[in-house]
């Protein structure tokens, strides 16, 4: 099944997710906190610190600084690799399975209020 979308309808929709994420959970992410948790959960592990600041085209601090809030937050963990202890390996949890489930959830109930 394909959406198709005018500019002015996607922009809608990502303004009503953006408002209903704000409204019904008080963790405010970034747009680049939502990056990388999408990141971590959509695309199989492995996932470093290294490799998430390539994939965003961002330094470490950058990345890090992300993951310590969002760590804070419950969403995601990070160990140091016992292999090789200059890798940090970012993994999921419970509490972020659930917030990106709510977020896909609420994307499908505002997509839905687009078809006629």
């Amino acid at each position: 099944m394909s959406l198709e979308l005018t500019a002015t309808q996607a922009l809608g929709l990502w303004h009503g997710v953006s408002l209903g994420q704000v409204q019904l959970d008080g963790r405010d992410l970034t747009l680049r906190q939502l990056a990388i948790l999408l990141e971590i959960y959509l695309v199989p592990p492995p996932h470093t610190v290294r490799g998430l600041a390539s994939k965003l085209g961002v330094t470490k601090p950058v990345v890090t600084r992300a993951l310590d809030s969002m760590g804070t937050l419950g969403l995601v963990t990070r160990n140091r690799d016992e292999q090789d202890r200059r890798n940090v390996v970012v993994k999921r949890t419970v509490e972020g399975a659930l917030y990106l489930e709510r977020l896909g959830d609420l994307i499908i109930g505002r997509g839905k209020l687009l078809t006629p």
